[in-house]
């Protein structure tokens, strides 16, 4: 289902009370999601997040108030607090958007819907839970036209893509990239697969969900209730003859025995895994299940990252600009206040050295296997980031924020 959303129409006050005022000849979910103030309002609330450069919207009903949060540059922001008689009106619009069943309020439900601003096409996934004041609402928004998918765009060092390309280039073997949730992990990944010749190569993803769209690659969506999961799909590509294959996320030890088969048998696998740093993958692949010397034998790198907020180019991080002379200073519009617009990622990239590889073999712990990376000559993520800081990407403060988390 695809809503197509007028361009240019900011939240107001007078919106909400519209909104709020239309409530009372509402008979049903239904009727009130179809009422026009109502899909209005729901516009606006995804156009302003959308102009914020949000890449979630927090739809959450309390005791006494409806609070509505933007993500922005990974930091949760109060937006907007409707009246809390809205909250049914709300999340009854966007789950007819997403095709979800109105009136199930009690159990949770996932669906995704397509909104077009313009010439703009923004996919949106949809959650849905049932809390003890009503339903809290979860969008991410995905604005493909929005994402730049280059290895440069993502902040690598020309180092670092130089390594990469070497990396991508190998016939066989497997590609780690670690991080938390939203830590930029598959937006690496497609980065590096722009650099893949997809006309000699034939390149494969099993995905949880698919968020961007690739020329040339053959994209299979993971889907439980169907039984499509990452280990299926990733059995089921085996037998289409691929060269390169991406495994969204190695969950299971399953999917792990069968990414390690695979880049054993002459394909080259690239995949994310969660942990806190580079050496840490390898002790993360034997907790699930994987012997040391596949280990050893299988995986050619690992790479970690985090995202830290970028410094405005417009306000030089100061959140103000020079308005007209009778006015002085006002907000700066591109990063809404804030001084940071947009995220640049810090990067630590592990290759397999026969050291490391030897160090593997004995089960070594992590801090050994990073001690030897380091002699290997691997820049650490704080290395990186405070390169970055040095080249006024991004400030200390925000980095001793990130990395503090890990």
């Amino acid at each position: 289902l695809v809503t197509e959303i007028v361009d240019d129409i900011p939240l107001d006050e007078r919106a909400i009370e519209s909104a709020a005022s239309s409530l009372s000849g509402a008979t049903d979910l239904l009727q009130l999601a179809r009422q026009t103030p109502v899909i209005r309002l729901v516009n606006m609330i995804l156009f302003e997040a959308l102009r914020r450069r949000a890449s979630d919207i927090h739809i959450q009903p309390l005791e006494s108030r409806l609070v509505i949060r933007l993500r922005i540059d990974g930091m949760l922001v109060d937006a907007f607090t409707p009246p809390l008689s809205l909250a049914a009106a709300i999340s009854s619009r966007l789950k007819v958007m997403a095709e979800l069943d109105i009136a199930n309020r009690h159990s949770p439900q996932d669906g995704q819907t397509t909104v077009k601003i313009g010439t703009r096409k923004i996919d949106i996934r949809l959650s849905c839970i049932p809390t003890i004041f009503g339903e809290r609402l979860v969008l991410r928004l995905l604005d493909q036209s929005q994402t730049q998918l280059t290895l440069d765009a993502v902040g690598m060092t020309h180092d670092m893509q130089s390594q990469i390309v070497d990396l991508i280039d190998r016939p066989n073997g497997i590609i780690l990239v670690t991080g938390p949730t939203g830590s930029g992990k598959t937006t690496t990944l497609y980065a590096a697969m722009e650099k893949i010749d997809r006309t000699s190569r034939n390149v494969m993803t099993v995905e949880d969900p698919v968020e961007y769209h690739l020329e040339g690659v053959a994209q299979m969506q993971v889907n439980v209730k169907r039984g499509v999961t990452f280990a299926s799909g990733l059995r089921s590509l085996l037998r289409q003859d691929p060269d390169v294959i991406l495994v969204g996320e190695i969950r299971d030890a399953e999917t792990a025995h069968l990414a390690v088969q695979a880049s054993l048998t002459g394909h080259l696998v690239l995949a994310t895994l969660h942990t806190n740093d580079a050496p840490s993958a390898i002790s993360r692949l034997q907790d699930i299940g994987v012997e040391p010397y596949l280990i050893s034998s299988s995986l050619l790198a690992v790479m970690a990252q985090r995202l830290v907020r970028r410094v405005c180019p417009a306000c030089n991080g100061k959140g103000q600009v020079q308005g007209p002379s009778s006015v002085g200073l006002i907000r700066c519009e591109k990063c809404l206040g804030t001084g940071f617009a947009g995220r640049v990622a810090i990067y630590e990239i592990m290759r397999m050295s026969d050291e490391i590889r030897r160090l593997v073999l004995t089960t070594a712990d992590a801090r050994a296997i990073r001690s030897q990376a380091v002699k290997d000559g691997m820049r650490s993520m704080l290395d990186d980031g405070l390169d970055k800081v040095a080249r006024g990407f991004t400030t200390e403060s925000e980095l001793k924020r990130v990395l503090a988390e890990s």
